[in-house]
């Protein structure tokens, strides 16, 4: 039968010893834990700075530790929301390294270091070659999470994964932007139009008037303006007889166009 005995209580570093077999720890396994509430602790009050030290004294004091994982991936996190962006991207390269098999902490940590990259651009010199290496995931998200910051550089190389990236809700009005300020017409982005939003502000009243359109009904448009800013809307190239077609070839939240006159202006957006 096994027998335990209580060892080392006046030294106030207890043991369970098993007489037939190797002593076990209590001591050691609960200040490991401890340590780890502790950062967790100052994490949630914000205190990144401390709760970082934390995180690192526990991975260099448990290097074998099943937690390992957890304490890397909370440690970038914790930088990168005190936002030291250089450091947050590092830590988070480190976890994915050693913890690969992490599925889920390594798809939110490829995402949160192009964040830290992202934050970075044209000030560190590990962001944008970060990026670009990024563009070649396997994984579509992450390849459009980067391409969207690389985008913003005019980045050319960005062009693949943007027009990937239109196929996806979450990213596709993004995406659309992106190329259009690159110069590039995504083709997918008539998919994305659904209404035309105009809004009217009359002369000497604050409110602003807003209706929605179905893009079907764009014809009707016309009967919101005046004969002067018919006019002005064809002198900047649109027919506001057949906006229909025009404003399907352009993504959510552009603005189609505005006219004014004496009496009010009126601007009409893609929705």
């Amino acid at each position: 039968m096994l027998s335990l005995v209580l060892a080392g209580m006046l030294s106030g570093n207890a043991e369970l010893v098993d007489l037939d077999g190797p002593a076990k720890s209590v001591t050691a396994e609960s200040s490991s834990e401890g340590l780890l509430r502790e950062a967790k602790t100052l994490r949630y009050a914000q205190r990144w700075f401390e709760a970082a030290q934390r995180y690192r004294a526990y991975i260099a004091q448990y290097p074998n530790s099943g937690r390992l994982a957890d304490a890397r991936f909370w440690l970038a996190a914790t930088l990168e929301q005190n936002q030291q962006w250089d450091e947050a991207a590092k830590a988070y390269g480190e976890f994915l390294e050693l913890h690969g098999d992490q599925r889920l902490l390594c798809a939110e940590a490829k995402l949160n270091r192009i964040h830290c990259w992202g934050m970075r651009k044209g000030q560190s010199a590990d962001s944008i070659p970060g990026l670009a290496a990024a563009l070649a995931d396997p994984t579509d998200e992450v390849q459009v999470a980067a391409a969207l910051e690389l985008a913003q550089c005019k980045d050319p190389r960005s062009l693949p994964a943007l027009k990937k990236g239109l196929a996806l809700p979450a990213y596709a009005d993004a995406c659309s932007l992106a190329m259009v300020s690159m110069g590039v017409k995504p083709e997918a982005a008539a998919r994305q139009a659904r209404f035309l939003v105009i809004r009217i502000k009359e002369s000497g009243k604050p409110e602003v008037v807003t209706i929605r359109l179905a893009l079907a009904l764009a014809r009707a448009v016309g009967s919101y303006l005046s004969d002067a800013q018919v006019q002005q809307a064809k002198a900047k190239g649109y027919d506001v007889e057949n906006l229909m077609d025009q404003a399907g070839k352009l993504p959510k939240g552009s603005l189609l166009f505005s006219v004014e006159d004496k009496n009010s202006s009126v601007t009409i957006t893609v929705e």
